[in-house]
């Protein structure tokens, strides 16, 4: 080759390497997703970002490309340096709530805040395109390298794969945030959320109510933790149908007992709705500033990658694809295996629930009567450790009735029911017919409410008309109940205001309205359904359906609600659930679309109150030095008492108490969407690292693992009655309605979960009722559940066999001392009919 030769191609390479190191445009593209970036005189930007709806595709209106890089050279202070007001004035959340009081300390430093360090925003230089589809930046600035690859998912195409590498050049504290793709106006904005946190259709401009209630997104860009994020996807639904998400790589995920011991403390990534900018854009930050991953050393580097989702759907499309195609759920449910079976964890409690001692019931002297509840050993103001409450009355007249022991229907049923005669006011005056409270302290000989002298109307519908009503279904010709019920209903349709809403509370002395800066969106209105199903007057249902549709405007539709504990100031929790079951009841009595429309949006919206991470697997933990797999710990598929920044999921974790279960199941046979079951079963099967060997109580708090009731012995009575739901509503639906028998009203307090047995149902077209027989029928492989009912002849037993778990299960069944060999299917059912 001569030498002119090799000068030309030397040119020439010269200049095709500049072309290429000067390109004006980058592109990403498939089949669902087109990102055209452009160099400008900043730097590489987002012309065009583009998602195929149908046949057409949509322009997202403001594409970005911003990135953003917090630094500090110090480490950020940890305490709070801001005040902040309710919508009446008061700072919050006020000196009374001791137990919020370091939660919102925490909430509110400035890490939280997103205002801690000093924020560097850039777009990309040096960009390029590897090959086709893939792209990679790097830029310098005074602080830092960044380098980050795009690509897209190959088994996603909705997907967009992104790694960024950050190398320091000096010592520091340093937070990446996630490029900006695009951001949202307000006005083009359908829906936002960051799952487990809060979910709206609107910008709150009261920083109280939006960060600790969730009435609104929060105008400002605050970084959540992980430990009461249901599901790692902050998102954002434009007006258009376009959802985008930005979730973390999963190993990623800070696991909430990495060993021997409880971690979920740690802060491993921080999610956001807005960008540090404050514009709305759903955003994660890695390492999160001041964590201990975020401090770095000269040349140190750290690397994380995650995915943006840009979904043709709305936000529950765009949380399916991240529970089941990220979280793996599906894969995630097969490694669940039962140690005890449910059944027998009823029968077991009944007998916890039957010995006054463990069970810690007490009688006690009120008013001429022999009143009787449980110890209730939590928190509640004025108590010297003699605050007793009863639980689920819709679960002791049930098992009552089922068992016919003698041991219940002499010894607690009495006893209970002149404890729940005596909770009602009967003064004349403003609260005639209101709650006196639910807990009653016995060395005081008064009943109160958790947190203070007020009567709430809610408690009026949970503690008169759900507790009363479930009995009377079981007693339909008790008068006195009948009229305690009466004057219930009376004191709701008196207090109801003319839009159709209830006051939060009101004080017990002055009869004033407070807790004036949140609104009443909780399913109060359900008393007054259970008053007209029970005394068929139909003012009542006219008032319930008044105040179910300022509910569904006000609640369902804003995303906005309100929870039941007084000693978390009503944080949003396990009513939200509850909410859904009282709209399906409604719609149930009614058959008014509306109803049924806003109970499954309810429902949906409740998806994101159940743990889908970290995802479960075989790694062996030691837990108070016992040996078990992750899985059998896992914090995913299960509940929270209450969520948010204000919530116990914040310091306990999640909750055994499943009482939404049921309710998930009723959602699949109504919806037929898969999420509603897998997430239902996610919660119940395989929980035995939860239960107490010796009374088969599961404790509360995922924290508390295996040590059962603790203080609240009176959880056991829901317990029974959440997993009778369940296990019901699974015949149901695996039946397909031949196994179907009606239910009662939902518990106070804690979820949806309905009572049964008080009429016969149906069994492949066969009248039956309900029965609860310990010695009839025994059962070798603890993933199988049974239920038992008898013929109205009393004739022919019918036992309802359920294989609670994936894979297809070979087990013994005797009944009455025959034996069978059986298997069954994974998720099967069986119905055998044996004679009497």
């Amino acid at each position: 080759m001569t030498k002119t030769i090799r000068t030309l191609l030397a040119v020439a390479f010269l200049i095709i390497a500049g072309e290429l190191w000067a390109q004006k445009s980058l592109v990403l593209e498939n089949e669902a997703v087109k990102m055209l970036w452009e160099n400008s005189a900043v730097g590489w930007k987002i012309k065009t970002l583009s998602v195929k709806k149908g046949n057409s595709w949509v322009a997202l209106k403001t594409p970005s490309g911003e990135n953003t890089l917090v630094f500090s050279a110090e480490k950020p202070k940890m305490t709070p340096d801001s005040v902040f007001k309710s919508i009446t004035g008061e700072t919050f959340p006020g000196e009374a709530y001791h137990y919020q009081t370091k939660q919102w300390a925490e909430s509110t430093n400035p890490v939280s805040l997103n205002t801690a360090g000093k924020a560097l925003h850039f777009f990309a230089k040096n960009g390029k395109q590897i090959k086709t589809n893939q792209l990679s930046f790097e830029t310098e600035n005074e602080v830092a390298k960044i380098t980050t690859e795009w690509s897209f998912d190959p088994q996603f195409p909705t997907d967009i794969w992104v790694k960024q590498t950050l190398t320091p050049k000096s010592m520091g504290y340093f937070s990446l945030a996630t490029p900006t793709l695009a951001h949202v106006s307000e006005a083009d904005m359908a829906w936002v959320s960051v799952p487990g946190y809060f979910q709206g259709n609107y910008i709150q401009p009261n920083f109280a109510l939006a960060y600790a209630y969730g009435h609104g997104a929060p105008a400002l860009p605050v970084v959540y933790r992980e430990r009461s994020a249901s599901t790692l996807s902050p998102l954002v639904t434009t007006k258009s149908g376009i959802t985008i998400s930005v979730i973390p790589d999963p190993a990623l995920c800070r696991d909430p007992w990495e060993k021997d011991k409880n971690t979920m403390h740690a802060w491993n990534v921080g999610l956001s709705h807005k960008n540090r900018k404050s514009q709305l854009a759903p955003t994660l930050y890695f390492p999160v500033l001041g964590e201990p991953k975020s401090e770095l050393k000269a040349g140190e580097t750290v690397s994380y990658s995650f995915r943006y989702s840009l979904i043709d759907g709305d936000w529950f499309k765009a949380i399916n694809h991240a529970v089941y195609d990220i979280f793996e759920l599906k894969q995630s449910l097969a490694l669940r295996q039962s140690k005890q079976s449910l059944t027998d964890r009823i029968q077991k409690m009944h007998h916890y629930l039957t010995e006054p001692k463990t069970s810690l019931w007490n009688i006690e002297e009120y008013k001429g009567l022999k009143i009787g509840a449980q110890s209730y050993l939590g928190g509640v103001v004025g108590s010297q450790r003699d605050a007793m409450k009863n639980s689920d009355y819709g679960a002791m007249w049930m098992l009552a009735n089922a068992t016919k022991d003698s041991l219940l229907t002499k010894n607690v049923l009495p006893y209970a029911l002149n404890f729940k005669i005596v909770q009602q006011i009967t003064d004349e005056g403003f609260f005639k017919g209101a709650l006196a409270g639910q807990y009653y302290l016995a060395k005081s000989k008064r009943f109160t409410e958790e947190w203070g002298e007020v009567v709430e109307p809610i408690a009026v519908t949970y503690y008169t008309m759900l507790d009363l009503g479930n009995i009377l279904l079981f007693e339909p010709n008790n008068t006195s109940l009948r009229n305690l019920l009466s004057n219930g209903a009376e004191w709701l349709l008196k207090n109801q205001k003319p839009d159709g809403s209830w006051a939060v509370a009101y004080d017990r002395k002055n009869e004033q309205e407070i807790f004036r800066d949140i609104k009443d969106v909780r399913p109060t209105f359900y008393g007054l359904l259970v008053a007209y199903r029970i005394l068929k007057d139909p003012k009542y249902l006219a008032a319930a359906q008044k105040g179910a549709d300022w509910f569904v405007k006000n609640a369902v539709e804003t995303g906005g609600f309100l929870g039941v504990c007084g000693d978390a100031r009503y944080a949003p929790d396990f009513a939200t659930a509850q909410s859904a079951q009282a709209l399906l009841d409604l719609y149930d009595l009614t058959q008014k679309e509306k109803y049924k429309n806003a109970a499954i949006t309810a429902a949906k919206i409740y998806t994101t109150s159940i743990y889908t991470h970290p995802i479960p697997n075989r790694n062996p933990k030691t837990v108070n030095g016992s040996p078990r797999e992750d899985w059998e710990i896992t914090q995913a598929g299960l509940s929270f008492e209450h969520g948010g920044i204000f919530g116990s999921s914040n310091s306990q974790g999640p909750i055994q108490l499943a009482s939404h279960t049921g309710l998930f199941l009723r959602m699949f046979q109504l919806t037929k969407e898969p999420i509603f079951a897998d997430l239902a079963r996610a919660g119940v099967w395989g929980r035995d690292a939860f239960v107490d060997a010796k009374t088969s109580v599961a404790s509360y708090y995922w924290q508390a693992m295996n040590r059962g009731a603790g203080p609240y012995p009176h959880h056991a009575w829901w317990q029974i009655g959440w997993i009778t739901d369940y296990l019901m509503a699974e015949a149901e639906v695996r039946s397909n309605g031949q196994v179907k028998f009606p239910r009662g009203f939902v518990t106070p307090k804690v979820g949806p979960h309905q009572s049964y047995g008080f009429e016969a149902g149906l069994i492949n077209g066969t009248k039956a009722k309900l029965i609860v027989d310990e010695n009839l029928v025994k059962i070798d492989n603890p993933t199988i559940d049974y239920l038992l009912a008898e013929s109205e002849q009393k004739d022919k037993l019918f036992v309802i066999l359920l294989n609670n778990r994936s894979q297809a299960t070979d087990f013994q069944v005797t009944i009455n001392g025959k034996s069978y060999k059986k298997q069954l299917a994974g998720v099967g059912l069986e119905v055998m009919t044996v004679a009497k």
